[in-house]
């Protein structure tokens, strides 16, 4: 039995490095997340099955943990089928936070039921608690923020207090593993109430154009987590897929870093600042300029190259669908379209790519940040649905910006630009936007869907 269960455990981690190679592209994706939930199936029931304990004794308990995977996957299935696109990123938040909650559950319970002096096993434990605990409080706060439930809280001392919280956790943890009886006198509670508060206090200030980034740093803490758990099970594929979730959520974080010209440091202690600026001079009294429907399909059509920038505003209106009929109709008159995207548009990493799959965009037209500002000063007309943050010049010109820094998809050198918005409201980095006023730029006001609907019955008419 226990050669069945170690080779169900390779088969299965198998199964998880192919499924996330498969993640890689839009049309193996599919495949590759049915084959990573095959292994993940095989492994449970394989554990099941053959797992015994040192005295020999199979797992009991079988009608409970059947009782409980079916109300699991129940409630998953529910959340999965009735969650709306705009809603994605609080559910990756929230389970990002069951995920964080359960390694946490873990580390209290094996020192509980198995408990050791042994320095190694009171490392792990101690990490996994706090690494849980952090991605458990951390992601909730992240999921009231993007629910719009929670306000971000900014003071120039957070940065100060979490580094203090950091470093008290590195502290006791040292401290505790020198004097491990320390463990038996309630240190673990003490580091779960301070990891609990540091994930409240380092993601409460985190707002703007960062939540993605943020919410991609706590996919990695659970993770890390989750693979501390194989770590005291003594489980290879419990570890196999921590170590593939944490390693390819740390990579993501730090591409994210390097993309809003961030430091990992800076998202871990929490500085990021959500105290905004508005925009040079007074908004009263610059003017807008707005187009009519025929004139912008007008100037799509007998363009050679159009980009269109998607935001959050594409996923809130579902217009993702009606985009993609307009894209058809501009490529058969012999337009060259395209997609720029921006790696923190919308609320999580990805938003926009799953957003866009889901309409059958080819993949081939999203174009990455770098290589499309590089086509952006020869594209005829832009167009922006729904984004803002990421198109706003304050971002290279005003550093008293609250997004100074931060690359941004450079749709002012364009020769014509066309924002779809409903307002003149801002961005979620509450920001004025110095695009809005430009003189290439139209405003097209409305819901991005029912624009992009007259739109394409527009061109028909041409």
């Amino acid at each position: 039995m226990e050669f069945t269960l170690e080779l169900s455990y390779l088969v299965a981690s198998i199964t998880f490095i192919l499924g996330l190679k498969m993640l890689g592209s839009p049309e193996s994706a599919r495949k590759g997340n049915l084959l990573a939930a095959f292994g993940m199936g095989l492994a449970i029931v394989a554990t099941i099955l053959f797992h015994k304990d040192d005295a020999g004794n199979g797992i009991q308990n079988h009608v409970w943990i059947i009782l409980a995977m079916a109300v699991g996957t129940v409630i998953g299935y529910l959340m999965a089928v009735k969650v709306q696109m705009t809603a994605m990123p609080q559910m990756v938040s929230f389970f990002n936070g069951m995920g964080g909650a359960c390694a946490a559950l873990i580390a209290l319970i094996e020192f509980d039921t198995h408990p050791s002096h042994e320095a190694g096993f009171l490392s792990v434990v101690a990490v996994s608690l706090i690494i849980g605990s952090v991605s458990f409080s951390g992601s909730m706060i992240a999921y009231g923020k993007l629910e719009g439930r929670i306000k971000d809280i900014y003071n120039n001392l957070m940065p100060i207090i979490n580094g203090i919280f950091a470093l008290t956790l590195t502290g006791l943890t040292i401290y505790g593993v020198m004097n491990p009886e320390l463990f038996d006198n309630g240190l673990l509670w003490l580091l779960l109430g301070i990891s609990l508060v540091y994930g409240i206090t380092f993601v409460m200030p985190i707002g703007g154009a960062d939540m993605p980034v943020v919410i991609s740093l706590l996919n990695s803490f659970t993770g890390v987590a989750a693979a501390f758990g194989g770590f005291l099970y003594d489980n290879q594929v419990m570890l196999t897929g921590g170590i593939l979730v944490g390693s390819a959520g740390t990579i993501l974080t730090i591409l994210m870093c390097q993309a809003m010209n961030r430091s990992l440091a800076n998202v871990i202690f929490g500085s990021f600042s959500t105290v905004s600026s508005g925009s040079k001079g007074d908004a009263a009294e610059k003017v807008v300029k707005e187009i009519a429907l025929s004139d912008a399909a007008i100037l799509c059509a007998y363009a050679n190259r159009v980009c269109v920038v998607p935001g959050y505003g594409l996923a809130v209106a579902q217009a993702q669908h009606v985009c993609n009929d307009f894209d058809k109709l501009l490529t058969d008159r012999g337009v060259e379209v395209t997609y720029a995207i921006h790696p923190v548009a919308g609320r999580m990493p990805g938003h926009m790519n799953v957003l866009l799959a889901e309409a059958d965009v080819s993949y081939d037209k999203l174009v990455e940040l770098e290589d499309a500002n590089e086509s952006l000063g020869s594209t005829d007309v832009a167009i922006v649905v729904g984004a803002n943050d990421v198109v706003n010049p304050a971002a290279e010109n005003d550093p008293s910006s609250s997004i100074y820094g931060m690359p941004i998809i450079q749709v002012h050198n364009a020769k014509n630009v066309i924002i779809m918005k409903r307002s003149m409201g801002k961005g979620y980095a509450g920001i004025e936007n110095e695009l809005f006023f430009a003189n290439g730029t139209r405003m097209l006001f409305g819901d991005a869907k029912d624009s992009l609907s007259k739109l394409v019955s527009e061109l028909k008419t041409i």
